[in-house]
């Protein structure tokens, strides 16, 4: 039961508009410095490397530990959803996990799956993130941390992927490699983001914020981010 749920959380069908955002690729692609597989897989692998498992991935983590010891009445804990919000360096990717949230806040509760105490404990102001819904999801489905965490990076390399398909634009097989390679890597960042000291947290990526910034003003764009 629980493989099955963690793989409704990771689906590509799991209708929160994931594939309308590119999250600076588009923008990267449109400047040259992804053209082909190899820089695509530079870009990807880079993003997974500094920005995601340094920063998002063990603050996750973070997130299912305040969830388990349960996150409602816990000051610390609603304040990683702030944290997380915080750290959106611009205003797509800021609207971006605020409508993903609220559009899983949403599905979540047409599921009728979950307790109602738990739909109450994610109305954090102003808007839940969506990580700290897919948190919340994933820590009252029992889902392991190791695991969970392992489902996130994967739906997120699977949207960067798809995301290269349609703007480099990449063919089938290219994407293939790519999520095989990345796949590879994704055990020892999960496995360093369950002991990273929170002291040692860093989302220092300047490239990837400008990536996102300059989309923004992009002119013509396929993504929303």
């Amino acid at each position: 039961m629980n493989l099955a749920r963690l793989l409704q959380l990771a689906s590509p069908a799991l209708p929160v508009g994931a594939y309308t955002y590119s999250q600076g690729f588009e923008w990267a692609v449109e400047a040259g410095t992804v053209k082909d597989e190899a820089t695509a897989l530079a870009w990807i692998g880079d993003q997974l490397e500094w920005n995601l498992g340094r920063f998002e991935t063990p603050l996750l983590a973070q997130m299912m530990i305040a969830w388990k010891v349960g996150a409602g009445g816990d000051e610390n804990a609603t304040a990683l959803d702030a944290q997380y919000l915080a750290s959106r360096e611009t205003s797509e990717l800021r609207a971006e996990t605020l409508q993903m949230g609220y559009s899983l806040r949403r599905l979540l509760g047409e599921l009728n799956d979950l307790p109602v105490e738990f739909m109450t404990q994610i109305a954090v102001p102003p808007a839940p993130t969506f990580a700290w819904v897919w948190s919340g999801v994933a820590t009252v489905w029992q889902i392991p941390p190791a695991e969970a965490l392992t489902a996130w990076l994967w739906s997120w390399a699977e949207n960067q992927v798809m995301a290269a398909l349609k703007a480099v634009p990449l063919g089938q097989a290219a994407g293939q490699r790519i999520l095989l390679e990345i796949g590879r890597r994704i055990p020892a960042v999960v496995e360093r983001a369950l002991t990273l000291d929170d002291d040692n947290y860093s989302n220092f990526a300047p490239g990837f914020a400008i990536a996102c910034a300059r989309h923004e003003t992009q002119y013509s764009r396929l993504f929303r981010s």
